[in-house]
């Protein structure tokens, strides 16, 4: 049976016109996107034209909230009760819903971005939080790493769950992604990206920094739209998977 992977992009999280050019782009080679909603970047202009790209190429849509941090661009971990934390990303997700349902759309998945992605790795009440808040939002479909607390509490809540991946960063053996401070925590070159992300979709695993090869088992694969040659990057990634027989597609569980 052919492999299937789902390609997904973090977008509208660089300003000006020129990112919103980049952004189009590298809609043209994903089959889901999350978009930035106000937390560590992105505003309703922004939005408002990441939602009609993403719309007009039937690229599936979810919300990437994250701890309000723009100043940082939300790669520092806050301290913020589950409270605090569940009103801003409910208003986070709120603000870009209203967007895609002036479009007759609707958000397909919630993706934490950054410092609160890799916290609700490890943390079991922020892991639920984030859960909490994509039920009450309705939101059918939960992506972020797998075997990690995030994945774990939304089995628990019967929620489903999309298991990732990167093309572009460097892993430990735990299969926990190199922190970002750590020389080599993200690849570089159009080589070692493509290298990575066809290993990660044909096999099921990825080489971490040491050489050994780990599992990770993933079912969508990230391509940052943030990152220098990013649009390279995700044309590279594409063509590489299809040349390896392994189908792109917006895989729903």
């Amino acid at each position: 049976m052919k492999k299937t992977i789902c390609l997904n992009a973090d977008i509208g999280e660089l300003p000006g016109s020129n990112a919103r050019a980049l952004d189009r782009a590298i809609l043209d080679v994903v089959s889901r996107c999350s978009i930035a909603c106000g937390g560590h970047a992105g505003d309703q202009t922004s939005m408002a034209a990441t939602v009609k790209a993403a719309y007009a190429r039937g690229v599936l849509m979810g919300a990437h909230p994250s701890y309000p941090d723009r100043e940082g661009f939300g790669r520092k971990p806050m301290a913020m009760s589950r409270e605090d934390l569940s009103a801003t990303l409910s208003q986070q997700v709120r603000a870009l819903a209203a967007i895609t349902r002036e479009r007759g759309a609707s958000l397909s998945h919630l993706k934490p971005h950054g410092a609160l992605y890799n916290t609700a790795a490890g943390d079991e009440g922020i892991a639920r939080t984030i859960v909490d808040v994509t039920i009450q939002s309705r939101i059918p479909l939960l992506i972020g790493p797998p075997r990690s607390c995030l994945e774990s509490a939304a089995s628990d809540a019967g929620l489903d769950y999309l298991s990732e991946g990167f093309a572009d960063r460097a892993y430990e053996t735990s299969g926990a992604l190199m922190p970002r401070s750590t020389t080599g925590a993200v690849l570089e070159t159009d080589a070692e990206r493509i290298r990575q992300a066809v290993q990660i979709a044909a096999t099921g695993k990825v080489s971490a920094r040491t050489g050994e090869t780990i599992d990770l088992p993933v079912r969508t694969i990230c391509v940052h739209g943030d990152t220098p040659g990013a649009l390279a990057s995700a044309l590279a990634i594409r063509d590489a998977l299809n040349a390896a027989g392994i189908e792109i597609a917006a895989i729903t569980p």
